[in-house]
């Protein structure tokens, strides 16, 4: 058999009864079944099969000897087959000039420039996805600007010995110390277990900015004010 140049990828879909294959787009995987070609042998072997149902005995062994010769021969009828499916796949794909791909011609071909999309894309859907990409980036742009002016590593010990867990809660347990005298403070304690002195509690956003305000804080890391006043 020569060499047949078409699509990269096929699906030989023959049985004992014919032959049929499925060609698949070299650009989008979609799928073309070529119409289905009786097999003399396998037409054959089908009414030895019914005749050795009907009368049994001799009938039915040497249908059952053509069913096995057919799936060991016919490679040529298999070729010829092959063959007459790609002549009739190629005239359902279409192949670029500049690529050399076989495409399917409602997804992946440019009619206009007679090209595939590969190499000569469609103006209206590379607008359009273009359009919808330039939102999307845009949107992310935003989002990392408004993110870079909250300050998310207030309170955090930046000292040599210093380790962060990454235990949901752990980083401001760690932070909350006592502002009279620097003792550690549990989760929720109302007053310092060392000096007694009542603990304050930091609002969640400053009065003046409406920045996040972390455990601590005493300004905020926006704007400067303290931690507490309310605008004047």
């Amino acid at each position: 058999m020569g060499l047949i140049q078409f699509v990269q990828n096929y699906e030989d879909l023959c049985t004992d009864r014919g032959f049929q294959f499925k060609f698949h787009c070299d650009k989008c995987g979609n799928g073309y079944m070529t119409r289905f070609q009786a097999s003399t042998l396998g037409m054959a072997e089908s009414v030895l099969e019914i005749a050795g149902n009907v009368f049994g005995g001799i009938f039915k062994t040497v249908g059952n000897s053509a069913y096995q010769v057919q799936r060991a021969v016919g490679g040529k009828a298999h070729d010829m087959a092959l063959e007459e499916a790609v002549r009739e796949g190629k005239d359902y794909f279409r192949q670029c000039t500049r690529c050399g791909r076989w495409v399917c011609p409602d997804v992946c071909w440019n009619a206009e420039a007679s090209l595939c999309e590969g190499c000569a894309p469609k103006l209206e859907e590379e607008l359009a996805a273009s359009h919808a990409q330039a939102k999307a980036e845009a949107a992310r742009a935003q989002l990392r600007e408004k993110a870079s002016k909250v300050d998310y590593t207030a309170g955090v010990d930046m000292s040599a010995k210093a380790v962060l867990s990454a235990t949901p809660g752990a980083q401001a347990s760690r932070a909350a110390t006592c502002t009279g005298c620097g003792a550690a403070l549990s989760a929720g304690a109302r007053f310092c277990p060392a000096c007694g002195a009542a603990v304050a509690r930091a609002p969640s956003a400053c009065g003046a900015c409406g920045s996040a305000i972390a455990p601590n804080m005493r300004f905020c890391a926006q704007c400067g004010a303290k931690v507490g006043d309310a605008p004047g």
